[in-house]
């Protein structure tokens, strides 16, 4: 890791830093997605998805298509729920590892 690199590490680890925004990107794991679909799955408010996504587009984490009046989403690169993966498994052994809270 290059410290030039820092700041977008550190942008990156932001825009994953709120559970909702990891939600919407494992609902959107299989392909595209409206953000109506969304929605119904996540069982959150439109606002609250629509701010999310907004976010999470900002940090190029997922892509838009406009097809008519409908808004889809995708995540940007498939290498983002490698990273998701990964962020679970070391999650699970520091976890594993904890004497104290």
């Amino acid at each position: 890791m290059l410290p030039d690199n820092l700041p977008t590490l550190a942008f990156l680890a932001k825009s994953l830093g709120d559970e909702n925004r990891l939600r919407i990107l494992l609902a959107l794991q299989n392909g595209q997605k409206s953000v109506s679909a969304i929605v119904e799955e996540l069982q959150l408010s439109q606002p609250l998805v629509s701010h999310h996504l907004k976010e999470l587009r900002r940090a190029l984490l997922v892509e838009v298509e406009r097809r008519g009046p409908f808004v889809y989403y995708q995540m940007a690169h498939p290498g983002i729920l490698g990273l998701l993966k990964a962020m679970d498994v070391l999650a699970g052994a520091l976890l594993a590892a904890r004497k104290t809270f």
